[in-house]
């Protein structure tokens, strides 16, 4: 209301599409709070995100000390706000490594449990008893309502190509039939790219294109496949995008990578149905870095997006969206790590219930950086 004799206007409401329009440019962690302005305001949040800028997958740096207790923080990147958030999660002493040979899963192995967490931002970590066979350096990943634990024995175990599935529901481990021979000298994550849906584990060796495929259901592998569409590759990793298969590939050779590649992969005859892009030098440059050489790649990935990286070198990390049959390049400079830490890159589909769920937890906490 206008006070008598005052000049003061009433200010002009703002609603219906404008309100979404501007709601569009605000971060899922602003939207939180403006979504319990009113009913009309929390109607605007959820068609702006539905109609004017959806939530994308963001990728997840998690950075663990090297002196006890091994805790971890961990920084998150929101494309669609261009935004780094902090993300505090509950204080857990890791006695093991945390690693991540799946995108869909960030675990911790010791000789008696493997913690693991599949929440979206990391938050919540589950504890099981550890596998029978006891592995160093093994492909985990979720495959469903399973956690799959494959290769990477050590050598005084009896079978360095065991698997085991853990199911989430039960709490229990069952065998299942070993990695293929064709493995046997490759069977750790060092030497394996792994990617998952809700229904198979596929793995491919990153040198040699060897590719197998296990559906836990029948606990059974299929394969070896070999996904090598260009003579030129030298080494490649495989990820999921929408139900698709992805491989993504290293050309030229460890000295001198000229070219950095991308092909669908039809998952049930295991043949490439051609180029989907190819990264843009100036990005394949930066990949590079000051070494200015690239002998291997790293990715996380979900939905329509994959982050590639340099495990040895990891100050700019490429976003690629796959967008109407092509790719939508760009660089994100890494703001992680003091060079004293052990980083480990997840993606994750975070959403605004997510990000409601960790500012209610008093045990986490998530901010924007400046």
């Amino acid at each position: 209301m206008v006070r008598a004799g005052s000049k003061e206007k009433e200010e002009t409401p703002v609603h219906g599409h404008v309100l979404e329009r501007i709601l569009s440019h605000v971060s899922l962690v602003d939207l939180v709070p403006a979504s319990h302005v009113s009913k009309a305001w929390m109607r605007a949040v959820f068609s702006s995100l539905r109609h004017f800028n959806a939530p994308k997958p963001w990728v997840i740096v998690h950075a663990q000390g090297s002196r006890t207790p091994n805790r971890v923080t961990a920084r998150a990147y929101d494309p669609r706000s261009d935004v780094w958030f902090e993300v505090q999660p509950p204080a857990i002493e890791h006695v093991s490594a945390v690693r991540s040979s799946s995108s869909n899963i960030l675990y911790a192995l010791s000789p008696a449990t493997l913690s693991f967490s599949v929440d979206p931002l990391r938050l919540t970590w589950h504890q099981a008893d550890a596998p029978a066979v006891w592995r160093a350096d093994p492909i985990v990943a979720a495959v469903g309502g399973r956690i799959v634990v494959a290769g990477g024995t050590c050598d005084f175990e009896d079978n360095p190509l065991a698997v085991e599935i853990y199911d989430v529901a039960s709490r229990t481990w069952s065998s299942c039939e070993s990695m293929p021979a064709v493995l046997k000298d490759s069977s750790a994550s060092t030497w394996l790219s792994a990617a998952s849906d809700d229904r198979k584990l596929y793995v491919t060796e990153k040198h040699s294109g060897t590719t197998l495929a296990l559906d836990p259901e029948t606990k059974t592998w299929s394969g070896p496949y070999n996904l090598r569409p260009d003579p030129s590759i030298f080494y490649s990793v495989i990820s999921f995008s929408n139900n698709r298969l992805i491989l993504i590939a290293l050309i030229g050779d460890a000295s001198n990578a000229k070219g950095l590649k991308l092909w669908g992969v039809n998952c049930e005859s295991f043949e490439c149905e051609g180029e989907i892009g190819e990264m843009p030098m100036e990005l394949l440059e930066k990949l590079k870095g000051e070494s200015l050489q690239l002998s291997s790649i790293g990715v996380c990935f979900s939905g329509k997006f994959v982050y590639i990286f340099n495990p040895s070198w990891a100050e700019e990390v490429i976003g690629c969206e796959f967008d109407k049959g092509g790719c939508r390049w760009w660089s994100i400079r890494n703001r992680n790590g003091n060079g004293t830490e052990r980083l480990v890159l997840t993606c994750s589909e975070v959403g605004i219930e997510d990000v409601r769920v960790a500012l209610r937890s008093k045990n986490s906490r998530i901010k924007a950086l400046q």
